[in-house]
């Protein structure tokens, strides 16, 4: 009985010695002079700070309402997204590879823990008689068994196990966040279609009402030419305007299908358009957004909480092949039978077990670990220049959206004055004409500033809807940072 427990004992005192060793000997495999250069951009370097210290006085920096949408106030629309929040595809992608990034967590998890499995093997064997096996066994035929549990637990010294799963993380959490960027990406692209087809309905109402007063002005050209006040070429110019007028009408036509195909796509569902009544621009409420870019945006957005994610994936995968310079230190055990002859597998006397520590550590390699570090190290620089590209573009897009918000403003006002006037220099062109004081030529050219103005006004008007879209999405679209799995990094979406 004594000497069974003796084994379990020197085993104990044998492990540390070995660890002891493994490192020393580990030290032949250098990691020196392998490291990241890369470095992270914050909002102080980006100028965000300043730039709302310039916006004073402006309105005051408020959250983006997660469904910000509703601010339109249109039932249509808020239906629209809805139906494609919860059935497009490339959300289904998106929720697909957040799935597959969390089923990486547990194979992480699971390399931390004791690991048994269980074995039976059985074979008939003819043992060869001028062999190391005498008679009767040589030159016979027997049948072999084993059955076994196996055991072994990687005992985690130097935190291989742990950067794995940080690295696991990571990834996760960034999964979680690209498909949150999938959602207000879709959301805005719902809404920006939305607006194209209600300024489409506008244009297109534009059309009808110039072919209308073209065909009125037709009417009044042949009386003048039947009283002999014109001539045929004033009659040839006012008929030319009319197929021109029907061809605009039908352009518009099949741009209002592509632009309805689009929303079908995106809520994916052929026909889902077919059942609405065509929007208008009018039928849009502006939205209240704020008019500068908040110190926080870099917390905001989901593709930059993502792209900081990533970087802290990369760097879990540096700290992993880092570890791997260090000895792997192991417990193994195993337990069960094994015989000659199968009826005596399960005889007490056929059991079999044993145990111990096993040390696999680096010594020459061939540069094998250096070059794999060396890579990781790639991959986290590439990881935080992506993120702070991301970042640039953030800070641009909401530089752009509210430059744009606040120029559309400033040129609707414009507008509007000079569609008064030209509205007005028409109406004087056509009375002038009417009596006998002006040529057509002169209404001609007023109808075509008239008509300009038209389109532009609805450009204005769909532009200034979409520069509110595009403000929510820059703004992060209402997305409130969130970490999908506890555990990794520390403040992955605030730099």
């Amino acid at each position: 009985m004594n000497r069974r427990f003796a084994f379990p004992s020197l085993a104990r005192r044998a492990l540390p010695l070995a660890a002891v060793l493994a490192i020393a000997l580990a030290g032949c495999a250098d990691m020196s002079g392998i490291d990241s250069i890369a470095k992270l951009r914050d909002a102080e370097s980006l100028g965000l700070q300043r730039a709302v210290a310039e916006h004073e006085g402006s309105l005051a920096p408020s959250a983006v309402d997660v469904r910000w949408w509703t601010g339109f106030g249109d039932a249509q629309l808020d239906a629209l997204i809805d139906e494609a929040l919860a059935g497009n595809p490339n959300l289904a992608v998106a929720r697909a590879r957040l799935a597959r990034a969390q089923s990486a967590i547990a194979t992480a998890q699971a390399a931390d823990k004791p690991q048994l499995n269980g074995a039976f093997d059985a074979s008939r064997q003819r043992f060869s008689g001028n062999y190391i096996y005498p008679a009767p066994l040589g030159g016979s035929i027997q049948e072999l068994g084993t059955l076994q549990l196996n055991g072994s637990w990687e005992i985690d010294f130097f935190g291989k196990n742990r950067a794995a799963l940080d690295s696991a993380m990571g990834s996760a959490n960034a999964a979680a966040a690209e498909a949150d960027a999938s959602r207000v990406l879709l959301a805005s692209n719902v809404a920006r279609s939305y607006v194209q087809w209600a300024r489409l309905n506008e244009q297109l109402a534009v059309a009808r009402r110039t072919l209308a007063q073209r065909d009125e002005t037709l009417q009044l050209v042949r009386d003048r030419v039947s009283a002999g006040l014109d001539t045929r070429l004033e009659l040839r110019q006012s008929e030319g305007g009319l197929p021109e007028a029907r061809q605009q009408i039908e352009a518009l036509g099949e741009q209002i299908a592509l632009a309805q195909h689009a929303i079908d796509a995106l809520v994916a569902r052929p026909g889902a358009s077919q059942a609405l009544a065509a929007p208008t621009l009018a039928s849009l409420h502006a939205m209240a957004l704020q008019s500068a870019i908040p110190a926080d945006l870099l917390g905001r957005r989901a593709d930059i909480a993502a792209a900081r994610w990533r970087v802290e994936a990369a760097t879990g995968d540096v700290a992993a092949a880092r570890t791997l310079f260090y000895p792997n230190v192991s417990l193994t055990a195993f337990v069960g039978t094994q015989s000659l002859g199968l009826d005596n597998l399960l005889k007490s006397d056929s059991r079999q077990w044993g145990f111990g520590p096993a040390v696999r550590l680096p010594i020459f390699e061939g540069g094998r670990l250096r070059a794999n570090l060396r890579g990781k190290a790639a991959d986290l620089d590439a990881a935080i220049e992506s993120y702070n590209g991301t970042v640039l573009d953030a800070v641009r897009d909401a530089a752009d959206q509210v430059s744009s918000a606040q120029s559309v403003v400033r040129q609707q006002a414009q507008q509007r004055d000079a569609q008064t006037a030209a509205e007005g220099a028409y109406e004087i062109a056509v009375q002038r004409y009417r009596a006998g004081l002006g040529n057509y030529l002169n209404v001609l050219t007023a109808e075509s500033a008239v008509l300009a103005q038209r389109r532009l006004a609805v450009d204005l008007a769909a532009r200034s809807l979409e520069t509110q879209v595009g403000l929510a999405r820059a703004l992060g679209g209402g997305w409130q940072p969130t970490v999908a799995v506890a555990g990794a990094g520390s403040h992955a979406a605030h730099p």
